[in-house]
């Protein structure tokens, strides 16, 4: 290992991750299903230690990383999830209906955020962790922004996030191969 490891974890299910609605700002809580795959997260992740716990400031990623075991995470605004502006709520198929070449990962959502301004926070968590951590790293947080950190850790530009599926309620290691960033394990 060159270097510490980032550990993954997508906030347990909720309403609308259940139902497809992109879900950036509205703070919803988890279903009961989302409570208990976050407590078997808390099982999974039992044995290992972090240096760090951080964790997005809305309430589902909290909420995941309390019922894991980990009560008192940092919370950091550069975990929270890409800004979907207009698109809050909606599903794809729907915005689709509008706009039928709209890409999240080029466009980025009307009012809401673009690609870059999603990558110049995940930047800031990739460096963090670089400079800051000895071993590993856990943070707690939201599908795109978590799939667009791992391809900022391994350098690569935004779009390519769309080529992750990351399903709730799962935990996802970036590592390194000798001195090269890369992906240990992914939506396991």
């Amino acid at each position: 290992m060159s270097g510490p490891e980032l550990w993954l974890v997508r906030h347990g299910q909720t309403e609308w991750s259940r139902d497809g609605k992109h879900t950036s700002n509205t703070d919803l809580p988890l279903t009961p299903e989302g409570e208990v795959a976050a407590r078997a997260i808390g099982e999974r992740l039992a044995t290992t230690t972090f240096d760090l716990v951080l964790a997005s400031p809305l309430r589902r990623a909290r909420t995941t990383a309390a019922l894991a075991g980990f009560p008192d995470p940092e919370i950091t605004d550069d975990l929270r999830e890409w800004d979907y502006g207009e698109y809050e709520g909606i599903t794809t198929p729907t915005i689709r209906e509008r706009d039928a070449d709209w890409s999240l990962w080029m466009d980025g959502a009307p009012g809401g955020e673009s690609p870059a301004e999603v990558a110049a926070r995940t930047d800031r968590v990739v460096a963090r962790v670089r400079a800051d951590a000895a071993t590993r790293v856990l943070a707690f947080a939201h599908g795109h922004i978590l799939r667009v950190l791992a391809v900022r850790w391994l350098g690569l530009p935004v779009d390519d996030g769309a080529h992750l599926r990351l399903d709730t309620a799962t935990v996802s290691v970036l590592g390194w191969e000798r001195e090269t960033p890369a992906v240990a394990r992914w939506n396991a």
